[in-house]
């Protein structure tokens, strides 16, 4: 009789691939199997198959409301989706995402960017990227903003995303708005980024550019936990607002109830702090053993604050994070999945450029200094 291990491997792979083909016929192999291990794992596939199938329709219902919605404008030309990301926040930019996907595509779980998860958006965010005909994200400043209201900075970043796509398209679908300024038939829906497949894309576009900006951003200003929050206006952001003045990326139209606009940032010099922090893990690594090959190795793809060889041969790749106030979140928040990814890719150009055998052994570590002094979390994260 075969191990339920290797039932469970067989079942594991089917669910890996991209179409579930393998999964109704293993169904039929196991069915008469009366473990109830081999049970489950059959249960299990025909929820999954189902779960698809209902995704597929729901899909399937979007790309027709749509086709539906441009059906007096559309020939032969492209259907853009059009929508926006941070109209709220108290700092960053605004960005507006465009879409052109081909008819066919067969992309699931697209939906209004916010009632999906953050590692669904990323993923989502990589398959647009690669089956779309064209898309952009437009980004307006904080400056912008404040010089021209919201609402208008919302319209410049919506046009600015169109004028780059190419193709260009010949009738856009927009989430609920008209935008003044596009010579283009337009179609406002609302609550189109959950009706519509092209909005629903933008939307997540959009989102996920705007988001890993702003993580990106609590590298330099990490008083205000720009990670966590995204620059809304959590409780822990406000108090940080008032504690620290505005930082350069504050929307000074936004924040008039909390602070006074025309105050001066307060915090620290960022560069020379994260310079200062990464040079106190180096010397704590290095009285633990471990032997620093690098400091803020930079590629194209990002950047690793540390990188080093543990006494067994390991080599480590290091993020550090300072934390100067509670309301910044912790270092584990900041160091996200979409964070990981870029270490996990900048490793593996470090490893290519420095002839390091591929099944070289690896880790990713943290260091987390805070008022209370370092920490050091060890397989912080796995290589992604």
């Amino acid at each position: 009789m075969q191990a339920i291990n290797d039932i469970r491997e067989k079942f594991r792979a089917a669910d890996r691939s991209e179409d579930l083909s393998l999964l109704p016929s293993l169904i039929e192999e196991y069915a008469g199997d009366e473990r109830k291990g081999v049970r489950d794992l059959c249960a299990r596939a025909g929820k999954k198959i189902t779960a698809v199938k209902n995704e597929e329709k729901r899909v399937a219902g979007m790309r027709l409301f749509e086709n539906k919605a441009v059906t007096d404008y559309i020939t032969t030309g492209f259907i853009c989706g059009i929508d926006e990301a941070g109209r709220g926040p108290l700092a960053g930019p605004v960005a507006a995402g465009a879409v052109i996907l081909p008819r066919d595509h067969d992309i699931l779980y697209l939906n209004d960017s916010k009632k999906l998860s953050a590692e669904k958006r990323d993923e989502l965010y990589d398959e647009i990227a690669k089956e779309a005909l064209s898309w952009s994200v437009g980004l307006v400043t904080p400056e912008r903003i404040d010089e021209i209201n919201i609402l208008q900075a919302t319209y410049e970043a919506m046009r600015l995303a169109i004028s780059k796509l190419d193709p260009q398209p010949e009738v856009t679908v927009n989430d609920a708005v008209r935008i003044p300024g596009v010579h283009l038939p337009q179609v406002p829906v609302i609550k189109g980024d959950a009706k519509c497949i092209s909005v629903a894309a933008a939307s997540i576009m959009a989102k996920v550019t705007r988001d890993r900006i702003m993580i990106e951003y609590d590298r330099l200003y990490p008083e205000y936990g720009f990670a966590g929050n995204k620059g809304y206006g959590s409780a822990d952001h406000i108090e940080a607002l008032r504690r620290f003045g505005p930082c350069p990326i504050h929307r000074r139209s936004f924040i008039g109830h909390f602070v006074d606009p025309s105050s001066q940032y307060k915090g620290c010099n960022l560069r020379a702090l994260g310079t200062e922090k990464e040079d106190d893990a180096a010397r704590y690594l290095s009285d633990k053993g471990i032997t620093i090959l690098e400091h803020s190795f930079r590629s194209k793809m990002g950047e690793i604050d540390l990188i080093g060889m543990d006494t067994d041969g390991t080599l480590v790749f290091i993020e550090v994070k300072y934390r100067g106030v509670e309301s910044a979140g912790s270092a584990e928040e900041a160091v996200t999945s979409s964070k990981q990814h870029t270490i996990s890719r900048v490793s593996d150009y470090y490893r290519y450029t420095h002839g390091i055998a591929e099944n070289a052994k690896l880790r990713f570590d943290v260091i987390a200094i805070d008022k209370d002094g370092i920490r050091w979390i060890r397989n912080a994260f796995p290589y992604r």
